[in-house]
């Protein structure tokens, strides 16, 4: 596993061994069993999760009772309530495997040490945060300017191994969309 971690932070910042071996002693590794949560709106968040292996959903649940997936985390990606995590409130958002998962946990605690003991950390942690940041202005944009057409295509493009991965009511929901409208644009295109 810990390969998979070294060489995740090897695409932006290369590490020696040294280095690696102090990123590693802040990570703990956690296995969760499909339909586990991770996180449950209400708690208290104490770790951001590496996926190393598996499926994670990123999900609000309303006052009515109503699922609203935020995002999908499979390998490679990074996932939490950050807004939880990083202000130390309750979560609003709930973290639920979709598959049997392994991942790095990483409290606050040692993020703030790993950036503060190895500026190469910092570099990283502001990159994977860009690049979420992009990603979500992606998604709110388009869910303010295209159609669910649109919006399954741009999915299609952007992460093909969801569309295998994910059951399409899921898949519907985070599209903004019915079950039904999407196996109609599934089934044309």
């Amino acid at each position: 596993m810990q390969e998979k971690l070294r060489a995740h932070i090897e695409k932006i910042v290369p590490l020696t061994d040294e280095e690696f071996a102090f990123i590693s002693a802040h990570f703990t590794t956690e296995v969760y069993k499909k339909r586990a949560w991770l996180i449950q709106q209400g708690e208290r968040v104490r770790h951001v999760y590496f996926v190393v292996s598996g499926l994670l959903m990123l999900v609000h649940h309303d006052e009515q009772g109503k699922q609203h997936i935020v995002s999908f985390a499979m390998e490679d990606w990074w996932e939490s309530d950050f807004l939880a995590y990083y202000t130390g409130t309750h979560a609003t958002l709930s973290l639920q495997c979709l598959e049997d998962t392994e991942v790095y946990c990483l409290t606050l605690e040692h993020y703030q040490q790993l950036c503060a003991g190895l500026r190469k950390m910092e570099h990283f942690f502001l990159q994977k945060s860009t690049a979420g940041h992009i990603g979500s202005q992606q998604r709110i944009l388009s869910f303010l300017t295209a159609n669910a057409r649109e919006r399954y295509e741009q999915l299609l493009r952007r992460y093909p191994a969801l569309l295998q991965r994910v059951p399409k009511t899921l898949l519907a929901s985070y599209l903004g969309v019915s079950r039904e409208t999407l196996s109609r644009i599934w089934r044309s295109a």
